[in-house]
């Protein structure tokens, strides 16, 4: 029983986890500080920056003035950086797919965004902005620092301090 259960358990890990390796889907390789293959960096750098759009683009008419200010900075600066992750990969210079769509947690995280108002509205983006900022930040340090492709790697270390840009100015929503 216990040899099924492990070869189930291989097989599945094995097969394509929806073009992402179990640990980086499960958070394992954040908590031990390990970077992310590449085709992993580019779903979670994409979906990130899809979420930080369209939920960014929900504050500009939903938000208070500050919020307003901090969403259109969103836009502005995800819509550049989802540019160049497009380019890099355009020009052959990084090998992986774009994913068409946002992970099912960040879709129930704008759906749930979607059926707020007000000041409920205003706290659950602060909120989805700074837990999403922190994952980001995370992601592409660990991925400028040890990932494998010499030119993502670059563009992750070089985008990096705009990301963590972005989580102080969410954290300065919070407050």
């Amino acid at each position: 029983m216990k040899k099924i259960i492990i070869a189930s358990l291989a097989i599945s890990l094995a097969g394509p986890v929806m073009a992402q390796s179990a640990a980086e889907k499960s958070g394992v390789n954040s908590l031990i500080g390990v970077a992310p293959k590449t085709e992993d960096f580019v779903q979670e750098a994409a979906t990130s920056d899809m979420f930080e759009i369209e939920s960014s683009k929900l504050a500009l008419d939903r938000g208070d003035a500050a919020t307003k200010t901090f969403a259109q900075q969103m836009v502005t600066d995800h819509e550049k950086t989802s540019s160049k992750l497009k380019a890099l990969i355009s020009a052959g210079k990084v090998k992986a797919q774009l994913p068409s769509a946002m992970t099912s947690a960040q879709q129930d995280m704008l759906d749930k965004l979607k059926g707020l108002q007000g000041d409920d509205f205003i706290k659950q983006y602060h909120s989805d902005q700074e837990s999403a900022h922190e994952d980001a930040v995370d992601l592409f340090k660990r991925y400028g620092e040890g990932g494998d492709n010499a030119e993502l790697k670059a563009w992750a270390a070089s985008t990096r301090p705009a990301l963590e840009h972005h989580l102080q100015m969410a954290k300065d929503l919070n407050k």
